[in-house]
């Protein structure tokens, strides 16, 4: 039954507000109503499936200057979750989302950045944009790992995140979200009631790194993550070898 209801929630959600998401960014209203538009997606989708959020750490929310959230990624409720209790943002995805019918160009009129990822140049420009406007105050999220995980364990993380925070001169919230993995896994079309619980952890200042010490800021934000991790939910991981992003290399 939660399926069914997620799944009319998502179709009828969408159908609603991604042409009123467009219709605002045609008629260039204030940014705060595709904004709503894509909070109330969220909140709807999670209400639906019986998904309650509980936010942690409040008071590192940003609510007048641009930051990066930088969470870890086990579920599509990872996305809804977030998106349902933070103001004033966008998401960086990849651009396979922006060919889904209804719902891609709703999500492109509320401001999300796809990413080429196949297209390293086309990468590269888009974040230069993304950049600039973090730099003009809004807030961008991230998934620093890349895609989805079949654990709550921290993976690799890619580099491009943490060279748009220098590039933006931005603050790094790490987010650490847990609970999504129970309410839907990846690969999983089944969807569970469940708690998840949005923990936001202190501010890493990026404008004291420079574009040589990236890998000491994203280091720093990795183990503020793991760390969160390790002590709220018992779950260890491992700090290997960084993976680069199409991005890093292009660079």
């Amino acid at each position: 039954m939660r399926t069914l209801l997620a799944g009319v929630a998502v179709f009828v959600m969408t159908m609603l507000l991604a042409p009123l998401a467009a219709i605002a960014r045609l008629l260039r209203l204030s940014r705060a109503w595709p904004q709503w538009c894509m909070r109330t997606w969220a909140r709807g989708i999670c209400f639906a499936s019986g998904t309650r959020v509980v936010l942690h750490g409040a008071e590192h929310m940003a609510e007048h200057r641009g930051v990066i959230y930088a969470s870890n990624h086990v579920s599509w409720f990872d996305v809804f979750a977030i998106a349902s209790v933070l103001p004033h943002y966008t998401f960086v995805a990849k651009a396979e989302l922006r060919k889904i019918p209804i719902f891609g160009w709703g999500a492109e009129a509320a401001g999300v950045v796809f990413l080429a990822r196949e297209n390293r140049k086309e990468a590269f420009a888009a974040y230069h944009d993304v950049a600039r406007q973090v730099a003009e105050g809004l807030s961008v999220i991230v998934f620093p790992e890349g895609t989805r995980g079949d654990d709550y364990r921290l993976r690799p993380f890619k580099k491009g995140p943490f060279v748009l925070a220098i590039a933006a001169k931005a603050s790094v919230v790490p987010v650490v979200v847990h609970g999504a993995r129970e309410v839907m896994p990846r690969g999983a079309w089944r969807v569970r009631a469940n708690t998840v619980r949005v923990h936001l952890l202190p501010a890493v200042e990026a404008s004291s790194f420079e574009y040589e010490s990236r890998d000491a800021l994203m280091r720093e934000v990795w183990r503020g993550m793991a760390a969160c991790m390790r002590e709220e939910y018992g779950v260890g991981s491992e700090e290997n070898a960084v993976a680069s992003s199409s991005l890093e290399r292009t660079a």
